[in-house]
């Protein structure tokens, strides 16, 4: 029976239901965010109070079931220890789902613990458990995550290096804007992502062209992680053929 329900619960797994459970699971996190995305509707939400929590009642009994599944489908030979089975990322994302509604029953009025209703969105996340395309992405980011984390550390250095640039450069002359080099990171971040919301921005000379330099290569310095992560999928696809 654990043999049969592991198969079941498996992504592409051999028994008879286990596409219909991966469709039905996927659905119902479908629709659990579009249930939390009209509960932030406050007129629609007061009106129809009481169906809102019977909904959300409804999807905590079926991640509870799907997540008992789970841990007796268990099997030491391919997940390893138990520990590091339900401390994994997906059994973690799985429980951080039911959390929220888990919290609102006890007899406590604990209001701070409101903000674990934030976990909820936690069942986004458990789409890439059922969505192969997303399962593939997880897969490259993973086998390419010694780079990634060298690029993340190179532009947090760019940033701070640009960043304390600008602040010598244009705290003379703009003292409230360019207050400090924690303020004027804010300016380092809006222009290395060339996004540029034009709250902060140098009016000196010498501060327009070193800018104009820094979104220069900020384009140059994103561009460096989407190569990593395209190669990382021509690698992956080579290796896989991407056959079903």
């Amino acid at each position: 029976m654990r043999a049969q329900m592991r198969e079941i619960i498996k992504v592409d797994g051999n028994h008879k239901w286990s596409s219909s459970f991966d469709v039905f699971i996927t659905s119902v996190v479908f629709l659990a965010i579009i249930h939390l995305t009209l509960e932030t509707e406050k007129d629609l939400f007061e009106a129809h109070h009481a169906v809102f929590d019977f909904i959300e009642i409804l999807f905590t009994i079926i991640f509870s079931i799907e997540y008992l599944m789970r841990l007796v489908a268990f099997n030491r030979k391919e997940d390893g220890s138990f520990l590091s089975y339900i401390f994994s990322f997906a059994m973690l994302i799985d429980l951080l789902a039911l959390i929220p509604f888990y919290l609102t029953l006890t007899p406590i009025d604990l209001r701070y613990l409101r903000i674990f209703r934030l976990f909820r969105f936690a069942r986004i996340f458990k789409l890439s458990r059922y969505n192969k395309a997303i399962h593939s992405i997880s897969i490259v980011i993973n086998n390419k995550k010694e780079l990634l984390t060298i690029i993340f550390v190179l532009i947090l250095f760019v940033l701070y290096i640009v960043s304390a640039l600008m602040y010598f450069v244009e705290n003379p002359a703009q003292p409230e804007a360019f207050s400090s080099i924690l303020s004027t990171m804010w300016w380092g971040v809006a222009t290395l992502t060339t996004v540029g919301y034009g709250d902060i921005y140098p009016i000196t000379g010498l501060g327009k062209i070193l800018g104009g330099i820094i979104a220069i290569l900020g384009i140059g310095l994103f561009a460096i992680p989407t190569g990593i992560i395209a190669s990382g999928f021509l690698e992956y696809f080579k290796e896989n053929k991407w056959k079903e």
